[in-house]
């Protein structure tokens, strides 16, 4: 509710207007590992951007012929601007690709960006003014889940996004510790070359690099405007959004068990044990609601102990409240005619939707602690593109697929 407390605070998570000057220069990373169905059209609105100064660099995997294909096409064609760097690492993952790249930034900014966003094309002009205007390190600006309407848990799904980058993340930076998002951030080259880069061994990478910006007392300034966001799908299975969240709990648990958190003031230090503490709570959670259903369908309870049991439903139809409204406002600020049937899925599928997220997290955090950290990647099929948007990259997927590796 940060974001929401007064007229001021709202006006004061947005851009400031920019003066239209390009005074810095941009490295857009965009890592890709088997994207075919969506690399090319994210490119193509990513070189739409009005800075005068940007390079985009794709990085593709030595063992993924199909996207390597694709991505050397677009840099044959926009040689002024796109260039491939390939990772030869053998276990593959988000960061170890970014960190492959790095050396070839040439840029005085790195920008992080997923292989299927809709970048806006004045988004990088009104970040280039938040690093003049504010004299920040690190620029977060907001991603948004754009397709509501696709599955049960879609809608949910996009109000999560719209209330951590319209809200929660202000709140962070404005304590002094934030979990970076994975994407649509924006640090100077120079303090992440001299940070170290990205943990390649850590599955929630942009967490561990906004604790380690934080606990070095970097400046991080965010912003979030519906016409700027970059825009993105929900995973297309609910088994997809299980393995997400398992990877993205597991990574704060690595952080947590790293303790570069621990270095913060005491003040940051509670809010940063609060966020990464997370995936216990979750996962607590999940196995109460086990039990407590156990106990309902095998046996009676005595009434004051079903009374204190039943205290978690007032909170739970506050925040349900809180949601609808959040949904309405989501609606309205991205021009969507969110109908009845959207607020009875919000509702109706609350309950299964956070014993998912319950599962996830104890997996996450039987998978730390049994030792196993591979990189479960998320499949994106543009299920955020419109139609038409859909049907070209699916001609572009077949025609690079007769393209040699």
């Amino acid at each position: 509710m940060h974001a929401w407390r007064t007229p001021d605070t709202l006006r004061r998570t947005t851009f400031r207007e920019p003066d239209g000057a390009h005074h810095h220069s941009f490295s857009l990373l965009v890592p890709a590992r088997h994207e075919e169905r969506v690399l090319g059209h994210t490119v193509e609105q990513m070189l739409r951007c009005e800075h005068t100064d940007f390079e985009i660099i794709l990085i593709v995997g030595h063992d993924d012929p199909g996207t390597a294909a694709i991505a050397h096409r677009l840099a044959e064609e926009h040689p002024e601007r796109v260039r491939v760097v390939t990772d030869t690492h053998a276990a593959k993952n988000k960061p170890r690709a970014m960190n492959t790249a790095l050396p070839h930034c040439r840029g005085d900014i790195v920008g992080v960006f997923d292989a299927e966003d809709i970048v806006h094309p004045e988004l990088l002009t009104h970040v280039d003014a938040a690093f003049r205007g504010t004299g920040a390190d690190v620029v977060q600006a907001g991603v948004q889940l754009i397709n509501y309407d696709s599955d049960w848990y879609s809608v949910r799904n996009c109000l999560e996004y719209f209330f951590w980058f319209r809200s929660r993340l202000h709140l962070h930076a404005a304590k002094g510790f934030i979990p970076l998002g994975g994407n649509t951030v924006f640090v100077r080259t120079d303090l992440l070359r001299a940070t170290g880069g990205w943990d390649g061994n850590c599955l929630a990478e942009d967490c561990d690099l906004g604790v380690r910006l934080s606990s070095n007392g970097a400046r991080t300034v965010v912003a979030y405007e519906a016409g700027l966001v970059t825009r993105e799908e929900t995973p297309d299975s609910l088994g997809g959004l299980f393995r997400q969240r398992t990877r993205w709990n597991q990574g704060f648990l690595q952080v947590l068990r790293k303790g570069e958190w621990r270095r913060l003031p005491w003040r940051q230090r509670m809010l940063a044990r609060f966020t990464l503490w997370t995936p216990f709570f979750q996962a607590f959670t999940g196995l109460m609601t086990a039990i407590g259903l156990f106990i309902a369908l095998t046996g009676g309870i005595p009434l004051p102990i079903s009374l204190f049991a039943w205290l978690p439903v007032l909170p739970m139809g506050v925040m349900l409240v809180f949601e609808c409204v959040g949904l309405h406002d989501f609606g309205r600020q991205y021009g969507f005619r969110v109908r009845p049937v959207h607020y009875a899925r919000l509702v109706l599928g609350t309950p299964l939707y956070h014993l998912v997220l319950a599962a996830a997290a104890a997996r996450a955090v039987w998978r730390e602690y049994t030792g196993r950290t591979d990189w479960e990647l998320t499949r994106h099929v543009g299920a955020h593109l419109g139609r038409d948007e859909r049907s070209d990259e699916h001609r572009d997927e077949h025609r690079d697929e007769r393209v040699p590796a």
